[in-house]
């Protein structure tokens, strides 16, 4: 579970930027056959998301600093390109660029189980493959972003967005527990082809796609740097937005040091097997789509600043849980701090990105995109990284504790903040 939170994120589809709210017959189609690639295709990342670590792990014997590795690289990408992202999806062609991306991510998971069956796998391969998918990921998903203020009229993206979020949670929820199951029944290497599978139907899905129109380019001929600083001063400007990145940031962070420790703690500390791991992992999704039905009732009723402000303080309380978790029933705390958790982080991901989308120009949109998941989804190769540090010098348990002692710092972001004192965030 990741926030920018979760830039989640709007689904990816043929549309003129910069024209808002049509929804009309072919830009619902279009929609839907996006929101079908991008479902089919987050279904195939959830196996990976179990199987890769458990690869790691239960195969290779890898350390809690290695698993950290691998979750590192495959966030890296953001670091190094994800500022250039937001100008570079303006200038190619998004439906060329986007079945091209799957196809690279489709060839890199393919090559973990033929490499296992050539007796030939080894951890670098395993970065090597993180890093290759984390740089075709950051350029898909930019893209994505873009989308749905383009179909869908600004009083529905609350609702839509939600939808979106709901289906990546659905995905969260089946995904896992497919993937432990698989790797009980075939091995790690071999449940890696079901995603290498789903990559290359989301692009079969994408190609059939009419052309999309040209997207809005700056005026006056900026050139990158220039483009980019444009989208960055925007964002750090912002009285909201500039509170919300340093907020998703902090969330992000812990989110990568989960993702190391998670499968080493629940593999090594509380001795799961492995469909139990992608059982406990999968409860993060059924938290995820618990706050995405939620979420429009919640800004309804209480305004968007105050859902925001009591979902990073319930992601918070939850995070606090995972540590306390103990073998047998007691892998039933983490099983609940993991869903609250992951409820928090999504209420927050489905606010704080449904206000970018209706307060940033079309023409920034994409960079405004690429600056936030630049600043906030760095953080996460960071976090990875600290924690595999940590489990190694200390212990998994102590390490994930103090990752959930560092969620603190998420609501205390938003209170030093302006966002303290808005019901709306307007």
């Amino acid at each position: 579970m990741t926030t920018e939170t979760v830039d989640a994120t709007a689904t990816a589809g043929p549309a003129r930027p910069g024209r808002r709210g049509g929804g009309g017959g072919g830009g619902a189609t279009a929609f839907w056959r996006y929101w079908t690639a991008s479902t089919v295709s987050r279904l195939g990342d959830q196996v990976t998301t179990v199987a890769l670590p458990l690869i790691a792990v239960v195969t290779l014997h890898a350390s809690a600093f290695e698993v950290g590795l691998i979750t590192g690289a495959a966030y890296l990408a953001w670091l190094v390109i994800g500022l250039p992202a937001g100008v570079l999806v303006q200038r190619l062609p998004l439906r060329g660029t986007q079945v091209a991306m799957d196809l690279v991510r489709a060839a890199a998971v393919a090559s973990i189980p033929l490499a296992a069956a050539l007796g030939v796998l080894g951890l670098p391969q395993l970065v090597v493959v993180a890093l290759l998918v984390g740089f075709a990921s950051v350029l898909f998903d930019v893209g994505n972003s873009t989308f749905l203020p383009t179909v869908v009229p600004k009083e529905q993206l609350t609702a839509r967005n939600s939808l979106v979020s709901g289906s990546i949670a659905a995905t969260d929820l089946a995904g896992p527990s497919l993937g432990g199951v698989l790797v009980q029944l075939v091995g790690g290497a071999a449940s890696m082809l079901l995603d290498s599978i789903s990559y290359v139907v989301s692009a079969a899905l994408l190609s059939s796609l009419p052309h999309p129109g040209a997207a809005a380019r700056p005026s006056g001929g900026a050139g990158m740097r220039e483009q980019i600083r444009e989208g960055w001063r925007f964002v750090a400007r912002h009285p909201v937005i500039r509170p919300c990145v340093a907020d998703a940031t902090a969330v992000n962070f812990v989110c990568g040091g989960l993702m190391t420790l998670t499968p080493v703690f629940l593999v090594r500390t509380l001795d799961a097997p492995a469909a139990a791991v992608g059982a406990l992992m999968a409860t993060g999704g059924l938290g995820s789509l618990l706050g995405a039905a939620a979420t429009p009732r919640l800004a309804s009723r209480f305004g968007g600043g105050p859902s925001l402000r009591g979902a990073a303080a319930v992601s918070t309380v939850f995070a606090l849980l995972l540590p306390l978790a103990g073998s047998g029933w007691g892998t039933l705390v983490f099983a609940l701090g993991n869903a609250g958790f992951s409820a928090g982080v999504v209420v927050t991901s489905i606010v704080t990105r449904t206000h970018r989308q209706t307060h940033t120009p079309p023409e920034l949109l994409s960079r405004v995109m690429a600056t936030v998941r630049f600043v906030s989804w760095g953080a996460i190769p960071v976090g990875a990284l600290a924690a595999g540090a940590a489990a190694a010098a200390w212990g998994p348990r102590t390490a994930l504790l103090l990752v959930a002692i560092v969620s603190v710092a998420s609501p205390a972001i938003l209170l030093a903040s302006p966002v303290r004192r808005m019901r709306e965030l307007a």
